[in-house]
Formats: C-alpha cells, structure tokens, sequence
C-alpha cells in the first residue's frame, strides 16, 4: 500500500473516541488505507445490497450477526446505522470500535452530527498530495503531476490519467450528482462542469455561469454545493479583514485534484500543458489544493483566504495565524522577480507585519525578509 501522511492522525484518533469516521472523494483510498490499518475488524461494504438491504430492515439482527469491531464502508448508503452505533458504544462495558467511511460530506456529517456527536472523530481522506506522491516517486516534472492529479489508482495500475479520470467523471461523479437532484440533461451538467473549469482560480459569477451553461444563478449555486460536498471543487473564500478599505467579497473556485481539471479543459497530455492558455491558473489551483492536503492530513481545517481591495489589490493565498495574515504569492515562474513582492509589501504595510513567501520554481530560498519556497518542496510550509 502506498503510505499516507494521514496515517498518524487515524491511529491517534481510534485511541481517544470509539468511532472514527473517514471522509473524503470517491477513489480517494479510504477503504485501502482502513483495511491496511485495521486488519482485525470485520470488514463490511454497504454498497452490497444484500448488506445494505438487511442493514436497513433489521439494524438489531445486523449488528447481532456482525458483531466484534467493524469497518462499515459507505456508511452514507445507510445512515441511519448511526443512531444504532451510538447505543453500542455508550455501553458501559463495549470495547469494540468502529470505522465508518464516506464519500458524501454532507449526508455522512449530517448522519454523524446528529447521532454520534462526541462519538467519533472525523478524519478527511482527499487524493495523493504532492509529498505522498514523492515518497514512491519524485521524478515526476510539474506538467506530469498536473496532469495526472493525485487519485491513487492511476499511480497503482499505471493507468493513463484521460481515460481513467473520463471513467470516474461518468462513473462516478456524475452517477452522485444524479443521485442527489435528478439531474435530466446530463449534457447540460457537462456543460456547466467544463464553464467551471476554465474559471479556476476566478471569482464565481453565479448568473454569468448559469447563463453560459444553460441554467439558473440559483441552480449554479446548488450544483457548486454538492461538487463542494462531494470533494470535487471547493471555493477560496475573500478574507473579511479590510483595514479600512472596500473588499471583494466573492470566493473563487478551485478544484482538489488538478488531473481532473486537466481532463475537464481537454488536456490530453502533459506536453499540452506547455502551451496551455490556463497552465498560470492550473499551477496556481495545484498549489492551493496542497496547502488544503497538507492541513487535512495533519488533521486540521484550512483556514486559507484569498485578499483582494477594490482597487485591484491581491494575494493569492493567505493563512490566518494568531491574528496575523501570512501572504503567499503563487508564481509560474524559474526566475525570481522582486515584482513579485509587490501585494505582499501592500498588505503587510497594512498590517504592520513582514511575514509571508512566494511559491515558485526556482532555487533561491530568501529575498531579504520574504522566504522563497520551490513548489517541490510545499510540504514544508509552516502555515
């Protein structure tokens, strides 16, 4: 199995609640890395329907046949299990845990929020970052990682990333999608998948992007809050913080895993990359989504934000730390230009401050107080 950086934070939480649960997109590798971590319980998937069929109809008899420790996948296909969890394991004398995972944040926290609050621990699996990928092969170029994202199974077979990630697209996604609103005109969501794509890093247009694929501003508003439950697309929220000035105060899109957004704008190749109109925005939502990885696999929320005045004004990325705001400028470039301090130097004017670095390709680590960090090495952000 390939190791995980999340590994640590899963075991550590098994010895504080008797329930952990492990959230995270579809072929992320959550039912590979709890079978590899806890080999002893009793496996079980509910996405059998025999399974998820006697699990719905007789809970009592479910759990008096799989009795012992169990890893009950998806529990999403049968939520009301929780309910059921909660009596077992407020039983003074119970020793047994439990592993839940899910691919749908939203029906699976719902469920857990409701019923085993104080129970359980919830941990979010996403796709390979950047520093899981090294740790069985750090040969690949930028474009090739671009490329092919980070879902484990295209490491594991050695699959081409178009073909495999056209599969999951259909498969899955659109599969989820359907399931959630009914969706008629499949052709249409395409549509709206693709706008979607070739806005990255742009703040959302609700109206312009409804109008362009064909539906409501209110329906694009829908449609982008199940991707952001279902671990496809999440949005860089503007940072509140004004310093006496006017703000926007519009989130941007980003995607998890750039091999899918690859897929979505066309891309076929890594080759194609070189001389992609959007490869700026991709190498920016590449850099953001492991900043997003990296806290997940540490066991924390992002707390990222992007800041932008009206006058034009803009940081890429900031991290909120102890009342301060860290700056991090993302740039696609080998050369270090001292331009690219210039947001940096406006915002910490503003806020008395001298924190923050650049995400580039280049070797040198420090202009002056400002640290210069190669993408290759993001894992070693402290923020």
């Amino acid at each position: 199995m390939f190791k995980r950086v999340i590994e640590p934070i899963v075991l550590e939480a098994i010895q504080k609640y008797p329930i952990v649960t492990i959230t995270g997109p579809r072929q992320s590798g959550k039912t590979t890395l709890v079978r590899e971590l806890f080999p002893k319980h009793t496996y079980i998937s509910l996405e059998d329907p025999d399974k998820r069929t006697f699990a719905q109809n007789d809970p009592r008899g479910f759990f008096e046949q799989y009795k012992g420790s169990l890893i009950l996948d998806e529990i999403q296909r049968c939520p009301e299990l929780t309910s059921y969890l909660q009596t077992i394991v407020d039983e003074p004398r119970n020793k047994n845990t439990f592993i839940l995972t899910g691919s749908h944040s939203h029906l699976l926290v719902e469920a857990v929020s409701q019923s085993l609050a104080g129970r359980t621990q919830v941990v979010e699996l996403l796709p390979f970052s950047l520093e899981e990928i090294q740790l069985f092969n750090n040969q690949l170029s930028l474009n090739e990682l671009m490329y092919s994202g980070g879902y484990p199974r295209i490491y594991d077979k050695k699959l081409e990333p178009t073909q495999w990630l056209k599969d999951y697209f259909r498969l899955y996604i659109e599969r989820d999608i359907r399931s959630i609103f009914n969706i008629k005109n499949l052709d249409q969501f395409e549509r709206f998948m693709a706008l979607t794509a070739g806005r990255v890093g742009q703040l959302i247009n609700f109206d312009s992007l409804g109008s362009e694929s064909g539906v409501s501003g209110p329906t694009v508003k829908e449609w982008l809050s199940v991707l952001q439950s279902s671990y496809v697309c999440f949005k860089l929220k503007p940072h509140y913080k004004n310093f006496n000035k006017r703000i926007v105060k519009t989130p941007k899109i980003y995607f998890f895993d750039t091999g899918l957004l690859c897929y979505l704008l066309g891309i076929n190749s890594p080759e194609q990359l070189n001389i992609h109109p959007l490869r700026g925005q991709i190498f920016e939502n590449f850099v953001v989504s492991e900043f997003y990885k990296n806290s997940y696999n540490k066991g924390l929320e992002p707390r990222y934000y992007f800041w932008r005045d009206q006058k034009g004004h803009e940081v890429d990325l900031i991290k909120e730390e102890l009342n301060q705001l860290i700056p991090i400028e993302i740039k696609l470039a080998n050369t270090f230009q001292e331009t690219f301090l210039k947001n940096i130097k406006y915002l910490n004017k503003l806020q008395n401050s001298s924190a923050g670095f650049v995400v580039y390709s280049g070797e040198t680590t420090k202009y002056k107080e400002i640290s210069l960090l190669n993408w290759q090495n993001l894992s070693l952000a402290k923020v």
